[in-house]
């Protein structure tokens, strides 16, 4: 029995609620059970330096955590006047799996930042910010759209994120604090509504893992992100 009494492929308790900033362009607060990101979507008439003159647009992001996301305060990394290597990561990864399904030259040249906070951790902060940030950056270029700022499509597909994992020798679905820190195995998966993979992090924590169970754990993760995709939808109806 896994600590929430959920079944291997059973996902916590999943909310998107849209337009909750604002000032900006677009945001969306989402749970996944008791982890809580507030993600963002800024539109910018600017581009990185090196961009500058390839007439297509950019996607990029930021990742923080609240200093009381955790049991025990965080210190925040202003203070520490860095950023740490897991954020660094994290932030890439949101921003990577948001360019996969962007056209990026029907964005024009235009930048859009997505802002990544975590109010509460508790497990898959990362997974639950990539999918509410697809919510903020739809309706970012749904403003767009109403103000005549694009002439075709840019976003060409859904995206989503969830973690799987070995636990006491059973694979199991979206993994919570409790899972994840006892993990024999702990994966990541960013996939595309057409069911493209864009991104996959697995690790052995303990016991190295099979090429059977890592399929395992990749059709269960496809089983997950559709149900996200499936509420992406209805989100954004």
């Amino acid at each position: 029995m896994r600590p929430s009494r959920r079944q291997p492929d059973e996902l916590r308790p999943v909310s998107l609620e849209r337009a909750v900033v604002k000032f900006a362009e677009g945001s969306c607060f989402v749970k996944f059970g008791d982890t809580q990101v507030l993600v963002t979507a800024t539109l910018e008439d600017r581009l990185p330096p090196w961009l500058k003159g390839q007439a297509r647009g950019w996607i990029t992001a930021e990742y923080g955590m609240l200093p009381r996301a955790t049991l025990e305060r965080t210190r925040r990394e202003a203070a520490a006047g860095k950023q740490n290597g897991r954020t660094v990561e994290i932030q890439r990864l949101i921003g990577r799996s948001l360019r996969s399904v962007v056209d990026l030259k029907a964005l024009g040249e235009r930048q859009v930042t997505i802002d990544c906070d975590v109010i509460q951790a508790d497990g898959g902060t990362r997974t639950a910010s990539i999918t509410g940030a697809w919510i903020a950056l739809y309706d970012c270029l749904a403003w767009m759209k109403t103000r005549e700022m694009l002439a075709q499509e840019v976003l060409r597909d859904h995206i989503a994120a969830i973690s799987c994992g070995v636990c006491s020798g059973v694979a199991v679905l979206d993994l919570d604090y409790a899972e994840d820190s006892q993990a024999d195995t702990d994966a990541n998966f960013v996939l595309t509504g057409s069911g493209h993979i864009v991104e996959v992090q697995a690790t052995a924590e303990k016991t190295p893992f099979s090429e059977e169970q890592f399929a395992t754990l990749l059709a269960l993760a496809r089983k997950g992100v559709a149900k996200l995709i499936d509420l992406q939808k209805m989100a954004v109806m």
